[in-house]
């Protein structure tokens, strides 16, 4: 039987090889790492070793027992247990970028709700320079294990700030001189045909229903993904990735 204080825990887990590895070079602050035994093999290893070397408590379990404890039925025979997600304030998201000496690019999530859907909004973010994420605290996804697995370790290099009031949130970051881009399938617009470079702010809306209207009211324009098929919308994920790298193209690759 777990007692209390450890299933607590167990919603700050992080599990699968590349994800910790990628927690341990990170530097961030790791409470345990469980390896199931008989697991001493390929990258388990390197984990070991770094986990040894940064005096991290490495504790070895049956994998019957490592089954149970794991939220994902792939976690490879390693979880690490972290203290609670580290949410950034928005300065902390605008530091970043006047720290790289680049206007702030910044992803503001109305709404995702499906945690597989945020770790892969992550994940792009992160590889396309994105300064950091905002997420509202109520009926959203927030950062956890499944999110962290599936945006394979890039949680651990991006900031995510999370809100009260998304509208709010936008008419700040406007106040800070962001222009803020809404994603609608009923505007004219399409995303290739609008400037994406200077300071912005993307919105990406809830999977079913978009971003909400008081939201889309508060966007300085909105832009749309052409689609030819019969089913009418995307993937948020998928949706994110085509708009930002149309963004990452227009600031980078000029």
């Amino acid at each position: 039987m777990q007692n209390k204080n450890e299933q607590k825990n167990y919603d700050d887990q992080v599990e699968g090889r590349n994800s910790v590895l990628e927690l341990l070079e990170s530097q961030k602050d790791i409470n345990k790492i469980f390896i199931a035994k008989g697991e001493k093999h390929g990258s388990i290893n390197k984990i070991i070793a770094i986990a040894k070397e940064r005096g991290i408590i490495l504790v070895e379990k049956d994998k019957r027992k490592m089954d149970e404890m794991a939220q994902n039925q792939n976690y490879q025979g390693v979880i690490a247990i972290v203290p609670p997600y580290e949410y950034c304030e928005i300065e902390d998201i605008l530091e970043e970028a006047k720290q790289k000496n680049e206007d702030p690019f910044i992803l503001i999530l109305d709404g995702i709700e499906d945690p597989h859907n945020l770790g892969s909004i992550i994940r792009t973010a992160e590889t396309a320079g994105v300064h950091g994420i905002i997420i509202p605290k109520r009926r959203a996804a927030s950062v956890n294990s499944t999110v962290n697995k599936v945006s394979a370790g890039a949680v651990e290099h991006i900031k995510v700030a999370r809100v009260t009031n998304i509208s709010d949130t936008i008419q700040k970051l406007k106040d800070a001189g962001l222009w803020i881009c809404g994603t609608d399938i009923n505007t004219e617009k399409y995303y290739y045909n609008q400037d994406l470079t200077g300071a912005l702010g993307i919105v990406i809306g809830n999977e079913g229903t978009g971003i909400s209207d008081k939201v889309r009211k508060n966007c300085d324009f909105l832009v749309k993904i052409p689609m030819k098929g019969k089913v009418t919308s995307l993937n948020a994920s998928v949706s994110t990735g085509i708009i930002v790298y149309e963004a990452f193209k227009q600031r980078n690759l000029k």
